[in-house]
Formats: structure tokens, sequence, C-alpha cells
């Protein structure tokens, strides 16, 4: 067993190196968080339609919570889906 793994080509490692996490809306002060800015929220949600947290955007806790609450009200009104499947369409 040893020389089979000999005889195959090394792997090589990737390491993953995170850079650091911002809050957009706390450096950018004229940045609002607003349910009718779409465009704006699209970018907080994954393809699914779930909400992205923290560790992956980076915002501070009160912004989050403020997106999620405008993420909430944009699909409310239909701004946003609920579901990824019809960004597959090309609905929105």
């Amino acid at each position: 067993m040893p020389q089979e793994r000999q005889d195959r080509p090394e792997r090589q490692e990737r390491r993953f190196y995170s850079r650091p996490k911002f809050c957009q809306f706390c450096s950018d002060k004229e940045l609002k968080i607003d349910y009718k800015k779409a465009d704006l929220l699209k970018r907080f949600i994954t393809d699914e339609g779930k909400i992205r947290p923290r560790r992956q955007t980076g915002t501070c806790a009160r912004h989050q919570r403020e997106l999620a609450s405008a993420i909430k009200r944009a699909r409310h009104i239909a701004l946003l889906p609920f579901t990824g499947k019809y960004w597959e369409d090309g609905h929105f």
C-alpha cells in the first residue's frame, strides 16, 4: 500500500487565506439599508434565496439585523424571491 501512495502524483495543499472582513455599512456612512434597493440586497442572499450569515458578508451585528429585516420586507412585497428557483428562470 505505501508504494501506491508514492506512485500517485503529489497533491498540492490549497490553503485558504481569509481576508479581513469589515462592515460595508459602517465604513461607508452614505450607504443605507433600504428594502426598496433590491440590487443591493441581492448581494446578501445565496443562490437558494437564503440570507447570508455575518461570517460570509462581514457585516456587523447591528447592520446584519437591519439587513435581515429589509430582505424580509422586500420578499413580502415581492421585490425579492423567497427561493432561488425564480432566479434560475430569469424572472428576477
